[in-house]
């Protein structure tokens, strides 16, 4: 903890992705990949001979994050930390072991796998096991049929609780079960409607502690094991999340940020209060920066629900201007917009631009009922709650320029910016991001085959007109504001083919049109990827609506300064 040369204590083929102290200290347990091709030798000749083609029998053989799958999977070690001897306690060809939990006393691993072997062909039934430190036999904890995730032993080493949905899509809920198994387990918590993670025992094993999105804003809760009540424990505009306890002082520390910014630590009392900040990060870089405020405003959607949305001003804003504005889509549709940080609304703020971001229905924080809201409404009502909130900005900041609007998103964003386009001109010029064009054909590309089932009441096989029909692709000869495409090379999420249907598309409808490629990026980009690529991807954004809502037509693309 002071200092000096680091030791290396693993020496594993393929490295030591995630490790956990035992109890004592004296040993770890870590999680590694290891597969048939790696007993297959190591000498130079074997690995210039050996096929590069990549070969499958399994539905699932590419994700976005990793790329092409390999014959390895992820298991467990046990690793003595004088020594490095590590044992391996798990294996498996057709699973992967994850998320190693030590019991209290340091005999015992719980952790999680999909065990029903067919994990590469679309099942999703990840269920609790605990495991001998020594390795051994399995014992089954959890007892549902979909996702059971998150294993956290309780302090005396008799209960774990984890988190596990019943039904496919379920919002999971937190369980209780006996740490011997054999025993159906019991709900933990009363009412739960949001999303627990960072699910965390107190120490004198009454309580439960977790982390959710709730309502544009990111919080700690506390369920009480009695009464299987709970309660919001951290609160304010702002999102807090990795929170860690101290049980000797009855103290807790965690990230916090909001939207003008980034992360910085606190410490409070476990009940939140005697909340202190530890850290001013960037101090000096933000005396630096004007950054803009965010307003929020709750409207009525489709269904007369409850809709939230958020409204940036530009920066220097002056009463009696009027300002263009952008709308964006968030992602998911499973997500949240918020009151999280956002760099780039901070950069369009800075160019003059009003932001209108918004929470429709299929979004989370708000309840399994609002996000399953998006069944068999793609295109339909979410459309109608997004539009609908246009409008109420439109009334409430009569500032906006209603002439003068752009849209934009990524992913869900990018599909219903899509959307947008075929069923209304009211926008001056779009940006659309790694975006859904056609159902029928991302379906059977993406690294998740036919995942819009729960969404559409069957597959493309059952719905194909539905799929068609809620397709952007279908309406594109609608098209008539001017669209700029950015796709990631290497996106498996929606693959770059989306990208280039919606692009030839519009250029055959003689829509005013321009397409970028990202190379070497994924999915993520604009969250993760090259630095020079992320802030690329913002340099072609801005010259995209400079040149369309600001009729700027000696707006320079980025690749041509």
């Amino acid at each position: 903890m002071n200092g000096g040369e680091a030791r290396r204590i693993t020496n594993l083929k393929n490295g030591v992705n995630v490790f956990r102290w035992s109890p004592d200290g004296t040993r770890l347990v870590v999680v590694s990949r290891v597969g048939p091709s790696d007993s297959r030798g190591d000498s130079h000749t074997e690995s210039r001979d050996r096929s590069d083609v990549r070969h499958y029998k399994n539905t699932s053989y590419k994700f976005n994050d990793t790329g092409w799958f390999d014959d390895r999977r992820t298991h467990l070690w046990v690793v003595d930390v004088a020594s490095g001897n590590a044992k391996q306690i798990t294996e498996g060809n057709d699973w992967n072991d994850s998320d190693p939990q030590w019991s209290a006393d340091g005999t015992r691993i719980a952790f999680v796998s999909n065990r029903t072997g067919k994990e590469y062909d679309e099942n999703r039934n990840t269920d609790v096991w605990v495991i001998s430190a020594g390795g051994g036999a399995l014992t089954k904890i959890s007892d549902h049929d979909e996702a059971d995730n998150q294993p956290r032993w309780s302090p005396d080493g008799k209960q774990i609780v984890f988190t596990g949905e019943v039904h496919d899509r379920d919002h999971p809920k937190i369980w209780l079960a006996p740490a011997t198994g054999g025993t159906a387990s019991v709900l933990a918590a009363n009412g739960l409607d949001l999303i627990p993670g960072g699910l965390e025992w107190s120490d004198d094993g009454k309580s439960l502690y977790f982390e959710t999105g709730v309502k544009g804003e990111n919080h700690l809760f506390r369920v009480d094991l009695a009464t299987k009540s709970i309660e919001q424990i951290t609160s304010g505009p702002r999102a807090v999340r990795g929170v860690d306890f101290n049980g000797r002082t009855n103290t807790m520390v965690y990230a916090a940020n909001d939207f003008k910014h980034l992360d910085d630590l606190y410490v409070a009392d476990v009940n939140g209060r005697n909340e202190r900040k530890l850290t001013n990060l960037n101090e000096a870089l933000w005396k630096q920066l004007q950054l803009a405020d965010v307003e929020r405003f709750t409207y009525k959607g489709a269904d007369a629900w409850d809709i939230d949305g958020f409204l940036v001003k530009p920066i220097n804003w002056q009463e009696g201007k009027k300002y263009p504005m952008i709308l964006s889509v968030h992602g998911g549709p499973a997500g949240q917009y918020g009151v999280d940080w956002y760099h780039e609304f901070q950069v369009y703020a800075a160019r003059g631009y009003a932001v209108l971001f918004t929470n429709p229905r299929g979004s989370t924080g708000y309840g399994q009922k609002f996000e399953r809201g998006i069944v068999g409404e793609w295109g339909g009502k979410d459309y109608q709650d997004i539009m609908n909130g246009v409008d109420a900005a439109l009334k409430k900041y009569s500032w906006i320029d209603q002439d003068r609007m752009g849209v934009t998103g990524g992913s869900y964003g990018g599909y219903m910016t899509n959307w947008i386009l075929g069923h209304t001109d009211r926008f001056k010029a779009a940006v659309t991001l790694r975006s859904v064009s056609n159902f029928i054909s991302d379906d059977g590309t993406r690294d998740g085959a036919y995942g819009h089932a729960p969404d559409f009441g069957g597959d493309i096989f059952q719905k194909f007109d539905l799929y068609w029909d809620r397709s952007p692709l279908k309406y594109a000869k609608n098209v008539k504001t001017p669209t700029l495409i950015l796709h990631s090379d290497n996106d498996f999420r929606v693959p770059i083919e989306q990208g280039e249907q919606w692009y030839r598309a519009l250029k055959h409808f003689g829509v005013t049109t321009e397409i970028v490629f990202f190379p070497r990026e994924n999915h993520n980009l604009t969250r993760t990827g090259e630095p020079k690529h992320l802030i690329e991807s913002l340099n072609w954004q801005l010259y995209w609506f400079d040149r369309f809502i600001n009729g700027n037509n000696n707006a320079a693309p980025p690749d041509q300064k």
